[in-house]
């Protein structure tokens, strides 16, 4: 008997001892509105580009602007040798003086025919006589087209920027002999303010929001809210629109392009330019539950503990994406729950716990508060 006694005593000294309550710390859930928002790379893309070339030849007389300054429309950028298109519009003002005259002698033969005619001028002569002034009438028209465009031409020696922008490094220099239309650029004129930006959704994703906006999951005010990232992870202060929702899917990455415009006034945004772009879509009503409250498993299996009735309890959360550094849950877990955020070390599902209410901050610490926390010890 002494013998038994003794092993009773061990036992309950020993390892079948019951344990105490582990301490965790919790906090309240609850059910809110949350943003819907993806993130897109992107690309910037010139509002307007134009490439400056020369319509008349000649040799480059002036190089009138500086370049990476801005330009406005119709100012002067290069200036070309006008003396022989000078002279090619003082011929052709010649011609035009020329041409007058002829008309007027011809009109004049006419008038002269019309009241002769029958007394000594036959009807053949006058016929002839009203043909003569009509070629005398095309030849006029003929000489002032041709001096109209002897004085575009010689117009066009100044070339002058064809849109507000920023000027690039002039590809010639002053005394170089360039040509009509040639297909080397003087320069080029970029418009900076505003500027788009490219990105490509995932047509899939598009499908996928688009049920969820058709089984109300995924509620919208009718605006898409836009937020620009730039290459230093800073937020871009502006805000854009979307110009051109895309129409087309690539089959090669099954993807599809859209085109934001945002204001660029400090041209800090360039051409070329590699960026993010956050499109807040509309919103779903979930809970927001802390990344650090939760474990994936391999199988993809997203589980977090609750504390209930002095207990911890294990549950599967069915997420839709993350805000903030949390999951956005929508099944699994709902508001007025216990969440377990601290104390989660060798947790089991079924250990007694006693609670302690804490907060989190945007940075993922934890801190105790005050307030009561439901759901906790039962």
């Amino acid at each position: 008997m002494l013998l038994v006694a003794n092993q009773a005593l061990a036992q309950q000294d020993g390892g079948d001892r019951p344990r105490d309550p582990i301490e965790v710390g919790v906090m309240t859930t609850a059910e809110e509105d949350v943003p819907y928002t993806v993130t897109l790379p992107g690309r910037a893309t010139a509002y307007q580009q134009s490439g400056i070339r020369p319509q008349v030849g000649g040799e480059v007389l002036e190089i009138a602007y500086d370049p990476g300054l801005p330009v406005k429309a119709g100012d002067l950028l290069f200036r070309l040798d006008p003396e022989t298109l000078a002279a090619g519009l003082a011929a052709a003002e010649a011609a035009v003086t020329g041409a007058e005259a002829s008309l007027e002698q011809a009109r004049n033969t006419v008038e002269r025919y019309r009241r002769l005619e029958g007394s000594g001028v036959s009807a053949v002569d006058r016929a002839n006589a009203e043909v003569a002034l009509k070629q005398a009438e095309a030849d006029v028209k003929s000489a002032e087209a041709a001096r109209d465009a002897a004085r575009l031409s010689l117009q066009r020696t100044e070339i002058r920027s064809p849109l507000d922008g920023m000027a690039d490094v002039a590809a010639v220099s002053v005394g170089d002999l360039v040509t009509a239309n040639q297909p080397d650029l003087l320069t080029t004129i970029t418009q900076l303010d505003p500027i788009y930006v490219d990105v490509s959704e995932s047509s899939a994703r598009m499908l996928r929001n688009r049920n969820r906006f058709n089984a109300e999951q995924l509620m919208t005010n009718g605006r898409v809210q836009t937020q620009l990232i730039l290459e230093t992870g800073e937020e871009y202060l502006g805000t854009g629109r979307i110009v051109s929702p895309g129409i087309t899917v690539s089959s090669t990455t099954g993807t599809v392009p859209i085109r934001l415009q945002f204001d660029n006034p400090r041209r800090i945004i360039l051409p070329g330019q590699f960026l993010r772009v956050k499109v807040t879509l509309g919103s779903t009503r979930a809970v927001l539950v802390p990344q650090r409250a939760t474990s994936r498993a391999s199988d993809g299996t997203l589980t977090a503990f609750v504390a209930r009735d002095g207990e911890a309890a294990q549950v599967t959360l069915i997420e839709t994406g993350s805000y903030r550094n949390n999951w956005v849950v929508v099944q699994g877990i709902g508001p007025g729950e216990a969440l377990i955020l601290d104390g989660l070390d060798k947790l089991r599902a079924g250990a007694e716990v006693t609670t302690v209410p804490v907060t989190i901050d945007a940075q993922g610490v934890v801190r105790e508060a005050t307030a009561p926390i439901a759901g906790g010890e039962g």
